[in-house]
Parts: structure tokens; sequence; C-alpha cells
């Protein structure tokens, strides 16, 4: 399992302790493999851009009218943490007890 987040942010770290995941995969050091950018923003859609961050209000109006996966690329703290892929492949985005529970079934 590998979870995609930052090593300071509480729901990575809530996440990373509820799995029993070695660690976090810090992406302002080491950005998200394209291809699982990729196919998260597949499954997510918009819900993987978080509109909430710092960085994302930061943004002049020209810069959040950019195409969205260029924008995580770019700055992969606008990415709704974690971003957890489990051994079999699926895809899971935040953390939160539901999501707990899905994971665990």
């Amino acid at each position: 399992m590998k979870i995609f987040g930052l090593k300071n942010c509480d729901k990575c770290r809530a996440a990373k302790k509820a799995l029993s995941a070695e660690s976090i995969f810090d992406i302002k050091k080491n950005p998200i493999p394209t291809s699982i950018l990729k196919e998260a923003y597949e499954k997510f859609g918009t819900a993987l851009l978080n509109r909430n961050s710092t960085t994302w209000r930061a943004l002049n109006l020209s810069e959040r009218d950019q195409d969205q996966l260029s924008l995580m690329k770019k700055y992969p703290t606008l990415i709704k943490r974690p971003l957890i892929k489990t051994d079999d492949g699926r895809l899971f985005s935040g953390w939160n007890d539901r999501l707990k529970e899905t994971i665990f079934s």
C-alpha cells in the first residue's frame, strides 16, 4: 500500500497509522508518478483538487484557469490528501471513517 501526501499532514499521518503503512511518500520531495496522478484524476475528477488549500488561495485567476492536472503536477499541495493506492490497485482520496471502513472491508 502506498500513501501519497505530506509528512506533516494530520490526515496522512492518521491514514499511515490506521493502515500500518511503512511510510508516507512525501509529494513535495517526490512527485506522484504521472501514471498514478492521471489514474486518480480520471477516477476522482475535480474532487482531487483541494480548493481549500493555502496554495489554491495564493494562485491568481489565470493560474486557476489552467488545466487542473497540470496544476497538480506543478503544485502537488493542491492534491487532496492522502492519495492511497492499495496493493490490489484501488485508489482512494482523502481520509475519513467511511473510507477506513471501505479499505478494511
